[in-house]
């Protein structure tokens, strides 16, 4: 079998690897949009998958990549155990794009210098082109480019041309005269830079030689076929949510074994209004699937009775969904596999992407609750994939669009956005709002355009008056925001008059609740969830 890279898919990629030739990958150097420079390859068509930054050239070699991609990254190159890359990776004769901290890192590694920049850049920039590049074809000879340092190239070997220069930035691009190498002090990854797909684009087809023919059907057929493989004879079993990742893990399981597959549903007392009663549905009358539900509210409540702060509330969600997983999974016969949900940003923001420089920024019970004497071999098909992938794939595979457009739900379930202590009358209280919140958003035709809402349950109560008598109640928080990719996100502009009703509903409707703000936080530097 052909080991997988690091941070890929347990799963079996044999099939993968002989029919996917053409692959580039991102050395990440710990920058949290490393995954974004994935994705914006994967729009051109071309298979992108991120390796640890120190990966030996040799392994490199194995792999063949089309070309090679140095991610950004918060260190500066100079400091001492500052994060380098294999300089035997630039002997392979493979197109390499170093990109910010990736640009800074290449152009030492061959004789260039870095140094803090006079000015630093952080945002929009005017940039010129003074130098003609295959890199650059077809792009205005000035245009804004988005640039996020304070570090930059201070001098290049005489082997290196500049490609072009913003105001304070002499060596905003750089190409090498006789090896493939090319360096990007700004990110070409980020819609704020709006030739940038173009860019990359330019490196994938006149440098890489890329052609540009994979698609995501093409990996819904060789993860299924590897899923027969891995699994051959055995059961597989699938923890559901209610969230569409479970569900279209289940719906791509369920495409490769069939009656093989059982699902099971533990009902932790932290799920959406109506939500355990939905998935049952669905996943009994609709799929058809060898569904268990495991009714474990009471358990839940327990363990998190008392506990407040965020990690240690993940935990123990973690570990106890484990316990009542293992105990139902322990009536079934023949399982040796589990699946699990698990997308790219989960396994980034946890740290979690083969030890790599990535900061966690906080636990994922799919990624950071398992323990080590686990008794099954986890399948994560979905390990690979960003959220908008994995909503196409679903759409591929037949899934309803109601279980498609679902929201973000996360694996710890209302408990992380019921801030404090986790009662149960509290949860009631989140549930009813955020009921509301979802409510008129379908009335007012926005759920496809807002990528993420929700309620939050603040511990923090205020004064009010209701029915000329005073009142001491909690205050509520209502989150939506806009993204393509979960990694950054901006604030929804909602109508005020949406808001409103959302507002007037829930202090009318959600007994114990007295006041309603609305999050106009970004991420980053904020995240989507409050915990």
């Amino acid at each position: 079998m052909t080991s997988p890279l690091p941070g890929a898919t347990v799963t079996d990629h044999k099939a993968f690897d002989a029919v996917n030739a053409e692959r580039v990958v991102v050395l990440d150097f710990g920058s949290q949009y490393a995954q974004l420079i994935a994705r914006r390859v994967r729009e051109q068509h071309v298979y992108c998958e991120i390796v640890r930054h120190d990966i030996t050239a040799e392994r490199l070699a194995e792999i063949s990549p089309k070309g090679i991609i140095l991610s950004g990254g918060p260190a500066s190159i100079y400091e001492d155990n500052a994060p380098r890359c294999d300089p035997g990776l630039f002997a392979l004769g493979v197109p390499v794009l170093g990109i910010c901290y990736g640009m800074q890192a290449a152009c030492e590694a061959l004789g260039g210098t870095v140094g803090r920049a006079e000015a630093r850049e952080y945002g929009r920039s005017s940039c010129d082109v003074i130098s003609d590049s295959s890199l650059f074809s077809g792009v205005p000879a000035s245009t804004d480019v988005w640039m996020s340092h304070g570090d930059q190239v201070a001098t290049v070997s005489d082997d290196f041309i500049p490609l072009a220069k913003t105001a304070t930035c002499p060596l905003a691009a750089v190409r090498h005269k006789t090896l493939p190498v090319f360096g990007l002090q700004f990110h070409p990854e980020v819609t704020h830079t709006p030739a940038g797909s173009e860019i990359l684009g330019n490196f994938l087809q006149h440098e890489c030689g890329c052609s540009g023919t994979w698609r995501l059907e093409d990996f819904a057929e060789l993860a299924i076929e590897s899923i027969r493989h891995q699994v051959g004879s055995d059961r597989v079993i699938c923890g559901l949510s209610g969230g569409v990742d479970s569900a279209v893990v289940a719906a791509l399981i369920s495409k490769a074994i069939g009656d093989k597959l059982s699902c099971i549903l533990v009902d932790n007392g932290l799920l959406r209004k109506n939500e355990a009663s939905a998935v049952i549905e669905e996943f009994s009358d609709h799929f058809k699937t060898d569904l268990h539900v495991v009714s474990a509210e009471d358990r839940f409540l327990d363990v998190l009775a008392g506990i407040t702060e965020p990690q240690e509330k993940r935990r123990r969600i973690g570990a106890t969904f484990i316990d009542c997983f293992a105990d139902e999974a322990s009536k079934i016969d023949g399982a040796r596999f589990l699946a699990q949900g698990t997308l790219y940003p989960d396994v980034i923001e946890s740290g979690a992407a083969a030890d790599g420089p990535a900061a966690t920024i906080k636990l994922h019970h799919n990624v950071g609750g398992l323990p080590d004497d686990l008794q099954f071999e986890l399948i994560e098909p979905l390990r690979d994939l960003f959220k908008d992938e994995v909503r196409q794939l679903g759409i591929n595979l037949g899934l309803p669009e109601h279980i498609v457009w679902r929201h973000p739900f996360p694996g710890p379930g209302l408990a992380v956005r019921c801030l404090g202590e986790i009662t149960k009358p509290r949860l009631d209280t989140l549930r009813e709002a955020d009921a509301i919140v979802l409510q008129e958003l379908r009335d007012a035709g926005l759920m496809r355009k807002i990528a993420q809402a929700f309620a939050v349950l603040l511990p923090v109560q205020s004064v009010g008056v209701m029915g000329d008598a005073r009142t001491y109640e909690d205050a509520l928080a209502i989150r939506a925001v806009e993204t393509e990719d979960f990694m950054t996100a901006d604030w929804s502009h909602i109508p005020y008059e949406v808001l409103g009703r959302m507002s007037t509903r829930i202090i009318n409707e959600v007994r114990g609740v007295n006041r309603v703000v609305y999050d106009i936080s970004s991420k980053p530097p904020a995240t989507i969830e409050w915990e």
